[in-house]
């Protein structure tokens, strides 16, 4: 591997800067999160938006929270077919390996990937039709949920119903794996549904009960 350089000298500055502090004044807890491995509560599958920032929005400390990031949070349905599924392996781990009492799907304003997928159903993303398309053949997971949402004229409040739209299809293809519906049942693991929006620092959750998101 020739490709391979060191890193910016920014991203060392901050490295040195961060062993010098944060983690010399708590390194018998860095030590023990090695020695003891981790024990976290909740999974928490989130978008790989830079603006998203997970630990912060919970307040959570190292080991907490084990989080997952992919295109737009979404979660595919159960294919147990041999091929490498990363976000599949990824719930696996947290659900049969960790036992979390809680996997969270947190979907945000403005995702990228959400407007992607608005942007193909609508006809302008020739690009994202191609199938090599790594990203418009993940967005074909949230395709069917456009028709939910095509008829609203208003470009934003579009995008953010299907922001929502997608934490719902990925809590339903949760409950396509065996070892999620068979814990959920048994009252062993909950699923949550939360939508974040980035400018505002608020925080929505989803209810059952009535079907709609409220603010927390």
């Amino acid at each position: 591997m020739d490709q391979a350089k060191p890193l910016p000298g920014y991203l060392v500055q901050r490295y040195h800067g961060w062993k010098a502090t944060g983690y010399q004044e708590n390194q018998s807890w860095y030590k023990q999160l090695a020695r003891g491995g981790q024990h976290p509560r909740a999974m928490v599958i989130s978008c790989c938006d830079s603006r998203v920032h997970v630990s912060a929005l919970f307040g959570a400390d190292q080991g907490e929270l084990f989080i997952h990031r992919n295109i737009a949070s979404l979660v595919p349905p159960y294919e147990p077919d041999g091929d490498p599924h990363g976000t599949s392996a990824a719930v696996e781990y947290a659900v049969t390996m960790l036992n979390v009492a809680h996997v969270i799907v947190l979907g945000h304003s403005g995702c990228g990937g959400i407007q992607g997928c608005i942007d193909m159903c609508q006809g302008n993303a020739p690009d994202l039709e191609e199938k090599s398309s790594f990203i418009g053949r993940w967005m074909d997971i949230l395709r069917p949920s456009y028709s939910l949402v095509a008829a609203e004229n208003d470009p934003e409040i579009q995008a953010q119903a299907l922001e929502k739209q997608s934490v719902l299809v990925s809590l339903r293809n949760l409950m396509t794996f065996p070892f999620i519906s068979t814990r959920v049942d048994g009252g062993l693991l909950t699923l949550h549904g939360l939508w974040t929006d980035i400018g505002e620092g608020s925080l929505e959750v989803f209810h059952s009960d009535d079907q709609a998101f409220h603010a927390i």
